[in-house]
């Protein structure tokens, strides 16, 4: 040991340093920074990590995913089981995972070597966090396209009679129709069960056009471009290529100087959010038929409570929201300071992302029952008039509509 040291001090001496000149370095260097971790740095601020917390925790599973397992669950009653799942799994595990980064200052896959048998999960994290990173930057790609779309002086998805358009975008035609018990066929003419023997009109109901809001044709149809399968691979859609191009590029500046920058673009992407969903709640209570839908998604059905899969659901949509186990909370704590109070932390920010649920549930019923209003059906049975209820296949489509 003395021969390390002298080998060291002789080092520092062929620098004209002395080993106090050298402490004292080290420690002006750290001041300067303010980085605990000199190797690793440190947040600039708390709330520099609570809102990149809540930025990760808050997505398209609070804005679109919880409305609709309430749609599916009994409305307000799944807000029983939800809460409960909260407090006995999501933030517990929230606030282990931050406590290990916080600990070992070490992302998912080093933290892992306190117990090597499990160093498998932490490269299991990062294949998760890969994967949702890929699909999530397509939805972004989408968002960019529409928000440059609606800079025409006509929105695109605001009429039928476009190319990409079908019988079933004749929504007023359509909702008169159904409104009657009638069906709209495939020449837009209205055909009632008198018009025809009874078999004769089931026959044709099941081959018939469902009624389709034509923001959801313009999606699927036009900006998608669905082919007719995937034995069919058709071109290139290069306007979405180049916008999932941007929405990578948008990735690459946040991440410029690591946490130093994305530290700072948290105070945009955590906070903007709410502010689009107060505007969009705003439109949304300014439609017709907006107040059925926020007092379908108000109304609990207590009797889904006997059904485990209503607890099920809760339980994914906990993991799904708070996003444990997915590596990105280890190494958003690992650039905490030692002695930073991340039990307060998990729990703002676990209570924070469940009332937004709660709050964007507001936004998306008030929306749904416009839809119910607009194609002439009870709220419940929305979903049966050709309308999947899945964020990716009409998530755009009614707040595109809503926009209108």
């Amino acid at each position: 040991m003395n021969v390390v040291n002298e080998n060291f001090d002789d080092k520092l001496a062929e620098n004209g340093l002395t080993p106090l000149d050298a402490e004292l370095d080290e420690a002006l260097s750290e001041d300067a920074s303010g980085d605990e971790n000199v190797e690793r740095g440190n947040w600039s601020g708390k709330l520099d990590f609570v809102l990149s917390c809540l930025s990760y925790a808050v997505g398209l599973g609070n804005v679109w995913r919880f409305p609709y397992l309430c749609y599916r669950n009994g409305g307000g009653a799944f807000l029983i089981p939800y809460a409960i799942m909260l407090f006995f799994t999501g933030l517990p595990l929230f606030f282990m995972e931050l406590s290990f980064g916080q600990y070992a200052s070490l992302g998912p896959i080093e933290v892992w070597k306190a117990a090597p048998l499990f160093q498998g999960i932490g490269y299991g994290m990062c294949m998760v966090s890969f994967f949702i990173g890929v699909y999530y930057n397509m939805i972004i790609a989408w968002a960019i396209y529409y928000m440059i779309a609606s800079f025409s002086k006509v929105l695109p998805w605001g009429s039928c009679g476009n190319d990409w358009n079908t019988f079933a975008c004749n929504k007023l035609s359509s909702t008169n129709c159904t409104a009657h018990n009638g069906t709209m066929m495939q020449n837009g003419t209205c055909l009632y069960v008198d018009d025809v023997d009874t078999a004769t009109f089931l026959n044709l109901t099941s081959v018939s056009y469902k009624p389709k809001m034509p923001s959801d044709e313009y999606f699927h149809n036009y900006v998608l471009g669905i082919s007719e399968g995937i034995d069919y691979i058709d071109g290139i859609r290069w306007e979405l290529a180049l916008c999932l191009f941007g929405s990578w590029v948008l990735v690459a500046l946040c991440l410029w100087k690591g946490i130093k920058t994305s530290g700072k673009a948290v105070y945009f992407t955590a906070l903007f959010p709410y502010v689009v969903l107060t505007i969009l709640l705003v439109r949304g209570l300014t439609l017709p038929g907006a107040s059925k839908g926020i007092h379908f998604y108000l109304s609990p059905d207590w009797k889904r409570l006997k059904e485990a899969k209503v607890w099920g659901d809760a339980a994914v949509q906990i993991f799904f929201s708070l996003s444990p186990c997915w590596g990105g909370l280890i190494t958003l704590a690992s650039y905490n300071k030692f002695n930073n109070n991340c039990y307060r932390d998990a729990l703002v920010v676990s209570l924070a992302n469940c009332l937004t649920s709660f709050y964007a549930g507001f936004v998306i019923f008030s929306i749904i029952g416009f839809m119910a209003h607009t194609l002439g059906v009870e709220v419940d049975q929305v979903a049966d008039k050709g309308q999947d209820f899945s964020w990716g296949q009409h998530g755009f489509p009614m707040f595109a509509n809503a926009a209108n």
